[in-house]
């Protein structure tokens, strides 16, 4: 079965949400059958690169707040994250294009190392001091190798902006021929959608659904077909 999480890096509920999932998956009976595979979603995909800004001022323009409850949403945020052991930043995060991420993360999924660099991603953009968007590429390139890439191979991808870029949009597209229109989005073997950064209880309940559905292969065989196998091939008879 394979569950596909379209995401993004600047998404707080992205980093919550993997995380409840992960937990239902760690107790699905079936979990070493599950294929997990990331996909792209840029909450803001006219954001310029090198274009940054702090976050607390920029959710309250967004949403018609002041800064002051701005400032609460992030510690609410900050609860529902330590709820699930993570570390989570409540001032002084900054946000801005995650489009290079996005394409490091495709070259990432080639490699199999796709879910270690996109933790280290949301780690880096939530939980530490350091900006992910300031002096990005080296900052991105150390990530790539901690998460077991070569960093020469990923310096190349971030060096050249055509690389994995249709692989980014090609996912935006899907996303939004699926109907999402905000993230995380969980798709499970292209039959069964879970939106938001829902309990793990409901993780639990789609992936026993999902796979339950699944249906079985149907074997048109008429018995005298033509056929090779492990002991060779039929031979015609006259």
């Amino acid at each position: 079965m394979r569950v596909e999480i379209w995401s993004d890096i600047a998404c707080p509920w992205c980093y919550v949400g993997k995380a409840r999932f992960e937990k239902a998956l760690a107790a699905f009976p079936h979990r070493d059958g599950v294929e997990v595979v990331h996909r792209s979603f840029e909450l803001d995909p006219t954001r310029a690169k090198g274009d940054s800004g702090l976050v607390i001022p920029m959710l309250a323009q967004k949403y018609g707040m002041t800064e002051d409850q701005a400032q609460a949403a992030e510690r609410n945020l900050g609860e529902n994250a330590a709820s699930e052991g993570l570390a989570y930043l409540t001032e002084g995060r900054d946000h801005g294009n995650t489009f290079d991420m996005h394409r490091l993360l495709h070259f990432a999924k080639e490699q199999g190392r796709q879910d270690e660099l996109i933790g280290l991603l949301y780690r880096a953009n939530f939980a530490e001091e350091r900006s992910v968007f300031a002096d990005a590429d080296e900052h991105l390139i150390g990530l790539a190798a901690e998460a077991g890439l070569d960093a020469g191979e990923a310096r190349a991808v971030l060096a050249d902006p055509a690389r994995y870029a249709d692989d980014v949009r090609a996912d935006e597209r899907e996303a939004a021929e699926l109907g999402a229109n905000g993230v995380p989005f969980f798709v499970l073997d292209r039959k069964y959608g879970v939106s938001g950064a829902q309990p793990a209880e409901v993780f639990a309940q789609a992936l026993e659904q999902a796979w339950d559905s699944r249906s079985p292969l149907q074997v048109i065989d008429s018995g005298d077909a033509e056929a090779c196998g492990p002991d060779g091939c039929a031979v015609p008879q006259n």
